[in-house]
């Protein structure tokens, strides 16, 4: 399901032209995703496909587990891998056919990852590049591509998992900046994430890098600042993530290759933030920062804070603490993160009334 064309026109106009108008703010209902065991001390959820399937993990006392939801078949545990043991998993990425990708390591702190693929609720580790013992998977277009990193520390590299085969990505912008980490692939194979910048390693660099064509763009950053880091990419191209100077705090953006980045109002009470997905009308969400972690959606034109859309008497708290985030959003306008319900730490998903 998508959103209407009528609003996927406006969207892109508004974007266009900076944005005039002031409309009546979106309402939502909210669903508690829940946990995959009733014992388990808290749930988030970390990526939503344009179709709206969603994934992330659910934490137990001993054990992490990923798991997959949609509207129609609620929450489904995943195994965890058991050769090599992995009992700390998440669910990164998903696509609409439910094939979810991710990670699996040996603590709670994420030692020794390797990436995993969920198939009809099977795992398997997904294979590495030759030489590498290390790696993790941020996302899988419709064609069973997958992205995410290899390595660690100042050897960590953006990879590509596709075909039985992992590789390094190692193709650079003109400037010779290289992805350090993929963390979004849409399904025309563009693929975004944080890159490095051999001649000023201080700065972080956004890049979006063409699989199908083999060409890589730095998005640049905001006036002021000097870096960027790319968090996802819509079907239609739009790319959000976070600029700033460095490796500070930075200021929420939305790109495109048409009008280039532009900078996404920050919520009411908040000082940075960072956009951390998007859909194909150009609506985004993602967490600000001020006193408490405020999830936010930019709907083109105005920013709001995700907890002054819900209903009266939901049970949730998006306004205060620090759990609080918005972290995808599919093209029917689903947002997921993760926020506080009756006390507890809990996924959610939020549906356009």
């Amino acid at each position: 399901m998508r959103i209407a064309s009528k609003l996927g026109t406006l969207a892109v106009a508004l974007l266009s032209l900076g944005g005039v108008a002031n409309a009546a703010p979106p309402q939502y209902t909210i669903v508690d995703l829940g946990t995959v065991q009733t014992a388990n001390l808290a749930s988030q959820a970390f990526r939503v496909s344009p179709a709206g399937v969603v994934t992330g993990r659910s934490l137990g006392s001993s054990q992490y587990r990923a798991y997959r939801w949609t509207q129609a078949g609620g929450l489904t545990g995943l195994p965890n891998l058991t050769s090599p043991s992995r009992i700390y998993s998440a669910g990164n990425g998903v696509n609409d056919a439910g094939v979810v990708v991710g990670v699996g390591a040996t603590s709670a702190s994420g030692l020794n990852p390797l990436p995993l693929i969920w198939q009809g609720g099977v795992v398997s580790q997904l294979p590495l590049p030759p030489g590498q013992s290390l790696g993790r998977a941020n996302d899988v277009n419709k064609s069973m591509v997958a992205v995410g990193s290899v390595g660690g520390g100042s050897s960590e590299y953006g990879a590509i998992f596709s075909g039985g085969t992992g590789r390094v990505i190692t193709q650079t912008t003109p400037a010779g900046c290289y992805l350090v980490s993929a963390f979004s692939i849409n399904n025309n194979g563009l693929v975004v994430g944080l890159g490095s910048d051999p001649n000023n390693l201080s700065r972080n660099v956004g890049i979006v890098y063409n699989s199908v064509t083999n060409t890589a763009t730095e998005v640049g950053a905001l006036p002021g600042m000097n870096g960027a880091v790319a968090y996802d990419v819509s079907e239609n191209g739009y790319v959000v993530g976070s600029s700033m100077s460095n490796q500070g705090s930075g200021t929420p953006f939305i790109w495109n290759s048409v009008n280039g980045m532009r900078a996404i109002p920050l919520p009411t009470g908040t000082s940075s933030g960072s956009a951390r997905g998007v859909n194909s009308a150009g609506w985004a969400v993602g967490t600000a920062s001020g006193a408490s972690a405020v999830p936010f959606l930019f709907d083109g034109v105005n920013t709001y804070r995700l907890g002054d859309l819900l209903p009266a008497g939901s049970g949730w708290n998006l306004l205060t603490g620090t759990s609080n985030s918005a972290m995808g959003i599919s093209d029917s306008g689903v947002i997921v993160g993760t926020g506080v319900h009756n006390g507890a730490t809990h996924a959610y998903a939020m549906i356009p009334r």
